[in-house]
């Protein structure tokens, strides 16, 4: 067997490998034509006394997360453990929900406050995780998109930036006639749209569009779950969503310890489920027949987790969630109260997500099979002494070189750097092929900020504990300088997000 091993051919090199695991995002700025859309619209609009709705809606925000607390702990709970327990004793799977009867109600004036506070952060959220979708399943190009309690359009605004081309159809479920009609002012001026149409409900939805053409590529729901304070509602909901999914069904909700909940729960619900549909299968069908078994059948987690099996952070006071910075706009800056300070020219938008799949997890060979590293003290064993020497000249910068530096983002101006000269073109412009990193057990996610103390890292993975992805942990990291140089450079270079390989 350890013959076997050493023959292991590694996947990555060095520099691959620091490449694969970078999942996180810089200060990220939202795209010219959305905040030139925002702000045409609030011109539009007119509306006096902004600020004052802005802080309404922030008010309504926080009713909706003391509701979640006081939903009991048993119910949570149960509905792990076995989510259609309770639901079989109150008949409530097969009720025809409607999202529009159990959300938050918008109108006019809350509308137009989320378009100029909120927008641009949910924007960012979804960015940022579509964006790890797509770097994660390089092959998956949606066509047919379901964006579930849509809004004003943020994550339709996230899925055009993340797949411009492949994209060809919309479908929106918003119940707010004032959302849906700023989102379609939002979008009037561009070019190249999708064929886009908007439902009130899932059950419209159902209702008008034929069985057979019901399947969607990619479903998403960003930050609507919570505003559904029925945990038996979420459930069916999700179910709802995930049959209408062919392919990956994308959750977001708000970075706090009731967002990390739901997702928890959701995500848990998804995989009982589908594992219990195989189990079924695979009596039913006889070992000759196995190979007939569907390989769309079952789910895994595309991202944040690493596995398939229980959350390790259940019940231990600790919650997953990640961050992503956000240069602010002018509207944002404009209506955006601060705690008697002057408000900065960015934001940290936290948020929860999980991206479900459906199939089997790949088995894949782990990233550092093969691969061998030397510790600094053999390092220093093998320089030459040629290298240790110091060329002067090389440590004084010429006038006409250009240091690089990162600005302060309180300094931006989002709004000059509007350059006409960006065109839908351009901005489609393909990738460069960076590798990246599969979808097996072997990558762990770094969850909360690496403390870097001197010569040593230390940081909190959410790892696989088996090749299968069937079982998870939640373990700190310990990198230093003098064990193992090459992976404590890569360690100082981490960050909130990112993959650690195994």
């Amino acid at each position: 067997m350890a013959s076997l091993i050493s023959e292991i051919v590694p996947k990555f090199t060095i520099e691959t490998l620091r490449s694969a695991a970078k999942q996180s995002e810089r200060c990220l700025i939202v795209p010219v034509r959305l905040r030139r859309a925002i702000k045409r619209y609030l011109r539009e609009q007119k509306e006096a006394h902004m600020r004052n709705k802005v802080l309404r809606l922030s008010q309504s925000f926080t009713q909706i997360k003391d509701a979640n607390l006081q939903l009991s702990a048993s119910t949570s709970r149960e509905l792990v453990e076995d989510p259609l327990k309770s639901m079989e004793s109150s008949k409530r799977w097969k009720i025809r929900s409607s999202y529009g009867d159990v959300g938050l109600t918008y109108g006019d004036e809350q509308t137009v406050a989320y378009v100029a506070s909120r927008m641009p952060a949910v924007y960012s959220a979804c960015y940022r995780v579509l964006s790890e979708v797509r770097r994660r399943l390089p092959g998956f190009s949606p066509r047919k998109v379901l964006d579930f309690g849509a809004g004003t359009g943020s994550a339709m605004w996230a899925v055009r930036e993340v797949w411009p081309k492949s994209l060809e159809r919309m479908n929106l479920v918003e119940p707010s006639q004032s959302m849906q009609r700023a989102g379609q002012s939002l979008i009037k001026n561009l070019k190249n749209l999708p064929h886009t149409q908007s439902y009130i409900s899932l059950e419209s939805l159902t209702k008008h569009i034929h069985k057979s053409e019901r399947g969607h590529d990619l479903v998403i729901a960003s930050y609507v779950l919570g505003e559904i304070p029925s945990l038996q509602d979420r459930i069916t909901i999700v179910r709802q969503l995930w049959n209408l999914t062919r392919d990956v069904l994308v959750l977001v909700e708000p970075g706090t310890p009731q967002g990390s909940n739901i997702i928890s729960q959701m995500r848990s619900h998804i995989l009982w489920m589908e594992r219990r549909k195989c189990r079924k299968l695979e009596a039913a069908l006889d070992k000759t027949s196995k190979d007939l078994i569907d390989p769309k059948s079952g789910a895994f987690v595309v991202a944040p987790c690493p596995h398939d099996g229980r959350c390790p952070l259940d019940n231990t006071g600790k919650y997953c969630h990640f961050v992503q910075r956000l240069e602010r706009t002018t509207s944002q800056r404009a209506y955006k109260r601060s705690k008697g300070e002057s408000l900065r020219g960015f934001e940290d938008e936290k948020f929860c997500y999980v991206a479900f799949r459906r199939g089997q997890r790949p088995k894949e060979t782990w990233p550092l099979d093969g691969m061998k590293f030397e510790t600094l003290k053999e390092q220093h064993a093998k320089r030459n002494p040629e290298d240790l020497e110091i060329d002067y000249e090389d440590q004084f910068v010429s006038e006409g070189e250009l240091v690089p530096y990162e600005m302060d983002p309180a300094s931006y101006d989002s709004d000059i750097v509007e350059a006409d000269a960006i065109t839908e073109e351009e901005d489609e412009g393909g990738e460069e092929e960076t590798p990246r990193a599969d979808l097996g057990s072997g990558w762990g996610r770094i969850v909360y900020m690496p403390v870097r103390r001197g010569r040593r890292v230390e940081m909190n993975v959410c790892r696989a504990i088996n090749h299968e992805g069937t079982e998870g942990s939640f373990e700190r990291i310990v990198v230093t300088q003098s064990k193992n140089p090459t992976m404590h450079h890569q360690a100082r270079r981490s960050l909130w997000g990112d993959l650690w390989p195994f």
